[in-house]
């Protein structure tokens, strides 16, 4: 059977969603037909309504108390090395969803104890405490999405800020920082949107001032005529040089190409970095 049919049966099976379904990410098939796939954990209904995401926003489901154990059955099921983690954003949740993510994270890791886990969270709303109860599960890679410049945050996801998220990332951060130990740090930005380029440049200088370990740009894509038009289409040779300068200004592996997201190639990012 070829490997994107396992996967998606593993998937129909368990009654598991993924963002690379629900995003209508364009590297799905590649992924699927690798035998990977991203976990959507807290449903596939977002509370909020950022222009760019093709997640449907409407009052969210109630919190499957069994879907951490479906996810490490499912990692099981695919023997995956690397686990990548995301949600949709749950504000209406006390601690946004947190919990949940440290559930699933303690599932997999009893399942696959070497397996390499990402998480790619929501902001929850700015909460340190939230951020720590990720933490405290331990994850290896704490991702959370800058997603665009800080002018266009209005625009692009205005339930969002940027300096909150910012300071997400640099709460992660702090833990490796701090002790020693802890997860990498990532974050991702799209492109496309209207942004220019010394706001591109700053944005990733901001993410190195914070400890940001890992990061990815990729080009936005429309998903449909509701959401955000495309701006402009940033050309190869673009992507190869924002590469360069982020490599320059220390981050430790950077992933750019018009096709990059995420939980793109997320293990062999890993690996190289």
């Amino acid at each position: 059977m070829a490997r994107s049919a396992v996967v998606r049966g593993v998937l129909a099976e368990l009654q598991l969603a993924t963002v690379c379904t629900g995003a209508k990410c364009p590297n799905r098939s590649e992924c699927f037909a690798c035998g990977r796939a991203a976990f959507m954990i807290l449903g596939t209904l977002c509370t909020r309504a950022c222009g760019f995401c093709a997640v449907e926003r409407r009052r969210p489901e109630r919190v499957r108390q069994d879907e951490p154990d479906a996810v490490a059955e499912a990692c099981a099921k695919l023997d995956l090395h690397h686990v990548v983690i995301t949600s949709v954003t749950r504000d209406d949740l006390p601690d946004g969803g947190a919990g949940q993510f440290a559930r699933t994270i303690v599932a997999v890791r009893s399942r696959l104890p070497q397996a390499v886990i990402e998480v790619l969270t929501p902001d929850f709303s700015g909460s340190a405490e939230s951020v720590d109860i990720v933490l405290d599960a331990g994850c290896n890679i704490f991702n959370h999405n800058i997603e665009t410049v800080e002018r266009l945050y209005r625009v692009v996801q205005p339930q969002a800020d940027y300096r909150r998220s910012l300071s997400v990332l640099a709460h992660a951060a702090g833990r490796r920082r701090n002790y020693g130990s802890g997860p990498y740090v990532k974050s991702g930005l799209m492109v496309g949107l209207g942004e220019r380029k010394h706001e591109i440049l700053q944005t990733m200088r901001d993410l190195r001032a914070i400890g940001c370990h890992f990061l990815t740009i990729g080009q936005y894509l429309q998903p449909s005529r509701q959401h955000l038009p495309v701006v402009r289409f940033v050309a190869p040779e673009d992507f190869t040089r924002l590469e360069r300068l982020a490599r320059e200004m220390g981050f430790m592996a950077v992933a750019a190409g018009p096709f990059v997201r995420s939980s793109y190639r997320a293990e062999e990012l890993f690996c190289g970095r």
